[in-house]
């Protein structure tokens, strides 16, 4: 039963892309000192748990998701001394760090790959997925995730290896138990050091060789990889193997990036009594903007509706069997102001609102860097202003290969491009928005003197100080964390609201998505003496009969309610 209490339940936790939080030394790259010299604005915050993204040895092919090196330090980044300093300095806070776990790939540059592709009978052939084929005829029409065949071609060995993602990174072989104990030694590495747990990256694809088809039973059978490519058939063998030998010997809290995941296959993922993971991160509500059956670049209006019933459907599901994480932003997703709120005249009032509606679901929430102070996408004049490869191969598909216009491949750009999340932090109004003395690796964007940490902190009704009494909330009523979730007004066409139950107490949580003003109704169902307000995103709310009352635009209010 997941009301079994535990620590990462009742966490926050923050997200860190470290290439564009803080600079420290004016090579315009984020760096491990410059989180540590912002450790502090963390602690304001309120943050129980940093993620912290990649930060091993790599080439930089897909910034740091290649790793060449699993117990090393990027140079760019800092030294181990330098990140030994940063476990120490968020632990004297009482903040914990959780890193990346990158075991799908590794770097094409890693010692194994580099020794795999010598010969077929080397040691390290196996730790990656080899299939013969001829120079112009990959063993599959498999595309990877940024284009192009998933296949590349080892000349040394004339066969193909498979690479799910870039053709730096090489997908590995979880078939061999040499491998896997490798792997699980470099995990008690980093969990002997200290760390509180793992983010683990598209860790439901790591189980795939076994229903890699020959080229000709591929063509007859299914038209995409993706039977073949997510959940597969010893994944759960692998990761109860994980827990067992590593996992379950530490206090830590792990959760599985698992595209295409669906409830179910979530309930097997995090259902305590299998020992598998704590929680995992679906994709189903960040792809209700899209065309169905499209690419995410395809775009379509959200449809509020479709949105309640996605998340309610994951609230509901893992009730009592399993967990939830609670996320709008991540640095593969565009800031949630730009996309479902409003970054012009509402920005404030809608970001708070998307804030509330997250935060008082069931599960642990995740709040990404610069989304607490309301950053909003970019709009960089041209391509070559981004950095992001699947960005980049999208538009030389598109535009040069397909013929599409290239200002609308822009907008999609605009709208979905993974440098929407990492532009550099927008820390107060000098040059680069103090994130750097040099030049930024990516463009900052240039709505920063206006939108940035230091404004927030000098305005009490600040977005920032909105996230900040969220978290505190979440610590002083157990309802928030452990309550039931229920979803009202199913049908509204503006309203998304929801109650949360706990014993006798009640929680109604009430947001007008939109920017026009509409009418809240009370269902009779919901009895009780008294409501005492816990949150609103208007200063000046007051509701003298909660049966029935006005929501100005993406008014957002959370009454406690006694019976």
């Amino acid at each position: 039963m997941s009301q079994n209490k535990k620590w990462w339940k009742e966490s926050v936790v923050y997200q860190i892309y470290p290439r564009s939080f803080m600079d420290s030394n004016g090579d315009g790259i984020g760096d491990i000192p410059g989180i540590i010299s912002k450790i502090d604005y963390l602690n304001k915050l309120g943050v129980d748990v940093v993620w912290l993204s990649p930060v091993y040895q790599s080439p930089n092919d897909d910034n740091g998701y290649d790793i060449s090196d699993y117990q090393e330090i990027m140079g760019e980044f800092g030294t181990m001394e330098d990140w030994d300093r940063l476990l120490d300095e968020m632990h004297k806070r009482g903040i914990k760090l959780v890193m990346d776990l990158v075991v799908n790939h590794s770097s094409d540059e890693h010692a194994w790959f580099m020794e795999a592709r010598k010969s077929k009978d080397n040691t390290y052939r196996d730790y990656y997925i080899w299939r013969p084929g001829t120079r112009d005829l990959p063993p599959t029409d498999w595309v990877g995730s940024f284009g192009g065949s998933a296949w590349e071609y080892s000349p040394e060995t004339e066969e193909y290896y498979l690479h799910m993602f870039s053709k730096k990174q090489p997908d590995l072989n979880w078939e061999n138990p040499s491998l896997r104990n490798d792997i699980y030694s470099m995990m008690k590495f980093w969990l002997d050091k200290g760390i509180d747990g793992f983010r683990m990256d598209v860790i439901n694809m790591i189980s795939k060789k076994e229903f890699l088809p020959t080229y000709e039973e591929y063509k007859e059978g299914n038209p995409t990889p993706l039977p073949y490519q997510f959940n597969g058939a010893s994944v759960h063998d692998y990761l109860q193997e994980m827990n067992r030998e590593v996992l379950s010997k530490y206090d830590i809290m792990t959760v599985g990036e698992c595209p295409k995941v669906t409830p179910d296959q979530a309930e097997l993922y995090t259902a305590e009594e299998r020992n598998e993971l704590n929680m995992v991160f679906q994709f189903e509500h960040m792809s209700l903007d899209k065309q169905k059956g499209k690419q995410k670049w395809d775009l379509k209006p959200l449809d509020l509706e479709d949105l309640k019933q996605n998340l309610s459907k994951w609230q509901k599901q893992l009730e009592n069997r399993g967990w939830n994480s609670l996320y709008w932003n991540n640095h593969d997703q565009p800031r949630i102001v730009s996309r479902f709120g409003n970054e012009g005249k509402y920005r404030v009032e809608s970001a708070k609102m998307l804030a509330t509606l997250l935060h008082f679901m069931k599960g642990t929430p995740y709040i990404y860097q610069g989304e607490e102070i309301g950053m909003t996408n970019v709009r960089f004049p041209g391509i070559e202003d981004y950095q992001d490869i699947e960005s980049e191969n999208m538009y030389q598909e598109r535009v040069h290969e397909l013929g599409y216009d290239a200002e609308e491949v822009m907008e999609s750009i605009y709208a979905k491009g993974r440098d929407n999340a990492r532009t550099p932090m927008q820390w107060d109004v000098s040059e680069h928005a103090g994130f750097t003395k040099g030049t930024p690796w990516l463009k900052v964007n240039p709505n920063y003197p206006e939108i940035n940490v230091e404004s927030d902190l000098e305005n009490k009704h600040s977005i920032f100080y909105h996230y900040k009494k969220l978290i505190e909330l979440r610590k002083k009523h157990e309802i928030i964390v452990y309550g039931r979730y229920d979803l009202i007004l199913e049908t509204h066409d503006s309203i998304f609201a929801y109650t949360r139950q706990l014993g006798d107490e009640m929680l109604l949580v009430i947001n007008n998505f939109y920017e026009k003003e509409t009418e809240f109704e009370l269902p009779s169902s919901i009895q009780f003496r008294s409501g005492e307000l816990l949150i609103s995103n208007y200063e000046d709310h007051i509701v003298s009969d909660l049966s029935n009352f006005t929501l100005r635009p993406y008014e957002s209010v959370v009454y406690q309610l006694k019976k």
